[in-house]
């Protein structure tokens, strides 16, 4: 048999790399948007889908990945026919730091106009949050469960320029 060498893997076998161990598991596209997802409150498979607008396939594929990887916790919430809601474990919260840091990164390299479309938010304070997790406010170190995230400027103008 064949071996078809224009799809891509998703492994680095010859990298001896923490950063390539972590793309194995995160660095498929539409994963990470997933992920953002989840923390963001969309937890069912139909709202997933109709936001990210990924193909149902795909995205059942991710999230099976996810479920695998113990970066999300399926739990029923409906039983015939079974559907399910996802949740982060732990390890999923863990990914928070860096959805924050490709965040800025974004915003400060990419930015759109009328500004960032998602701003992150200290819970306790209602302070802006770093690239580096910390709120600007209050200085605190942030963790996932500490933040939020809101509509930021540039979503109500790219809505707009709709």
């Amino acid at each position: 048999m064949c071996q078809d060498h224009s799809v891509l893997g998703n492994d680095y076998p010859d990298q001896v790399c923490s950063i390539a161990r972590s793309l194995e598991v995160v660095g498929e596209r539409w994963t990470l948007l997933i992920v953002r997802d989840v923390m963001n409150g969309r937890r069912r498979f139909d709202e997933l889908q109709k936001g990210l607008g990924v193909a149902r396939n795909v995205l059942s594929n991710r999230l099976h990945r996810l479920v695998e990887e113990d970066i999300l916790e399926p739990r029923a919430y409906q039983h015939n026919p079974e559907r399910h809601e996802y949740f982060l474990t732990e390890k999923g919260l863990d990914l928070w730091p860096a959805l924050v840091a490709l965040l800025a990164w974004g915003d400060r390299h990419s930015p759109v106009p009328g500004g960032p479309p998602m701003l992150i938010v200290h819970k306790e304070c209602g302070g802006a949050v770093s690239d580096r997790g910390i709120c600007e406010r209050c200085g605190k170190l942030l963790h996932a469960r500490d933040a939020r995230a809101l509509p930021g400027p540039g979503l109500a103008a790219s809505e707009e320029a709709a």
